[in-house]
């Protein structure tokens, strides 16, 4: 199983000036640790649950562009990207520009947004929940037009594209990786069925998980897709550094039900120490299972 790192919490009791150099020793020690992939949030405010809106929150994109030229080897991307807060074809330019700058290690993780209050903050739209699943579709047929060789129109119900030319090509290939988050199953698993190359889980626990999955196979089926072709990935759970034993534990459950990539982060100060101990005491011994 794969390990991949979350930078959910940004508040590390530094001083503001010294973000960048913590964020970037945690990416390369990550980088050279084993870790498959590392992301940041796309969001504009810290959410309720960590901190609220006055803690430090970093905008996704830019840090990603910055973590591309501290890293090698790395996948980078948003766990995941919020659907309202950027035009898909702008959306779909960013991901590639991160995609070449980084060489080829540039993920799209995309889901239907949720955080009003930073959309009400900030003045960005907030459709209702039916719209915004409409919205999360149409962007993810853009960004697939996009990354192939039609450069022709797009008409859509909600975005209208003249030209989908997107130059230069990303290097990573057929197209970066799409993973689609949420646990949805009439909406979101139907989407990641018909567009992804990866889901991404809540380890509430495995049976649940079990039963997320099926339904996803269901959906494989319908749409005439092997559900093999789908990365299973989780997020959340147990802390690998406080409980080692457990984590490693709990993931040869999930990993039995085909869950192939687990997320975890740091949960508070001293990213860089907890993606250290994660790497030396844990990932080797994850990569076994």
């Amino acid at each position: 199983m794969k390990f991949a790192v979350h930078m959910s919490r940004l508040s590390w009791g530094i001083e503001t000036a010294d973000m960048g150099q913590v964020l970037a020793e945690t990416a390369r020690v990550a980088d050279e640790g084993g870790v498959s992939t590392l992301t940041m949030m796309d969001h504009w405010f810290q959410m309720e649950s960590v901190g609220g809106p006055f803690a430090e929150m970093l905008e996704g994109y830019s840090s990603l562009g910055f973590l591309a030229g501290q890293t090698s080897r790395i996948e980078l991307g948003l766990l995941v990207t919020g659907v309202t807060y950027r035009h898909p074809g702008l959306l779909a330019k960013t991901v590639t520009t991160l995609d070449v700058l980084s060489r080829g290690r540039a993920m799209l993780g995309i889901g239907a947004a949720w955080y009003e209050r930073e959309h009400c903050g900030l003045g960005v739209p907030f459709p209702p929940v039916a719209e915004r699943f409409e919205r999360l579709e149409e962007a993810l047929q853009i960004c697939n037009q996009m990354w192939s060789d039609d450069d022709g129109p797009y008409d859509g119900r909600h975005y209208q594209l003249a030209e989908t030319i997107c130059l230069p090509r990303p290097v990573r290939q057929p197209r970066p990786r799409v993973l689609i988050g949420g646990t949805g199953e009439r909406k979101t698993l139907k989407l990641v069925a018909r567009y992804a190359d990866a889901c991404n889980l809540f380890a509430t626990d495995p049976a649940e998980v079990a039963h997320k999955i099926d339904v996803l196979n269901r959906h494989c089926e319908a749409a005439g897709r092997d559900p093999a072709e789908i990365s299973k990935t989780i997020i959340g759970g147990l802390d690998p550094v406080a409980d080692a034993d457990g984590f490693l534990k709990a993931m040869t459950e999930y990993a039995r039900l085909g869950v192939d990539q687990v997320w975890t982060g740091p949960p508070g100060p001293g990213p860089v120490e907890w993606v250290t101990r994660a790497c030396t005491e844990v990932v080797p011994r994850l990569a076994d299972i």
